[in-house]
């Protein structure tokens, strides 16, 4: 059986300058073309949308939608979550074991909180995870916090290194997009 493909968060949202800055602004064409090859052929393919439950998040109403170059089709089952884990409130776990799915590949948005999560519990759950980092994309930490303020200020890019870095080797295997293209689904 052909991997999941696990696309978490491609949302308009993300595009709301309340994030701050981002690395990797080529994430979504990556999971674009991922999404492309899991459609090809055939390989079963889900979507990830986070309705926040926080006021004034930019992830409700229209920012809840799916970036246009990843959005669903046809029957591509659609999960909403409202926490960072796609796998807590959803029917995903009983969707991939119910369809015979042993290995899930990940991407999407934001690499250390949404993305990490799910990772995580996929390899807790079993399954075999494929991480495309380069189909992922970090936003600046939020320092404004009293504790954060004596903290080295981090880059994206350094947030999305480190958050694949924990995941690398334990609960995934990070891999650049051409490297999945290459094993396929």
């Amino acid at each position: 059986m052909a991997s999941a493909l696990i696309l978490i968060d491609i949302q308009q949202g993300f595009e709301s300058p309340v994030w701050g800055a981002r690395n990797n602004p080529g994430a979504e064409d990556n999971a674009a073309r991922l999404l492309v090859a899991w459609r090809k052929a055939s390989a079963p393919i889900c979507h990830i949308r986070h309705i926040s439950t926080e006021p004034g998040s930019p992830l409700v109403g229209a920012g809840a939608a799916f970036k246009p170059q990843v959005a669903p089709q046809g029957n591509e089952p659609v999960f909403e979550k409202h926490v960072n884990s796609a796998f807590i409130g959803t029917d995903l776990e009983n969707h991939l074991t119910h369809s015979s799915i042993a290995d899930v590949v990940i991407c999407g948005l934001t690499t250390p909180h949404c993305v990490s999560t799910t990772a995580r519990m996929a390899a807790n759950l079993g399954f075999g995870v494929r991480l495309a980092h380069d189909a992922c994309a970090a936003f600046a930490a939020n320092a404004s916090t009293e504790w954060a303020e004596s903290l080295a200020a981090l880059t994206p890019q350094v947030i999305h290194d480190t958050a694949i870095s924990h995941l690398h080797g334990e609960f995934a295997r990070a891999m650049t997009t051409d490297a999945v293209l290459l094993e396929g689904p």
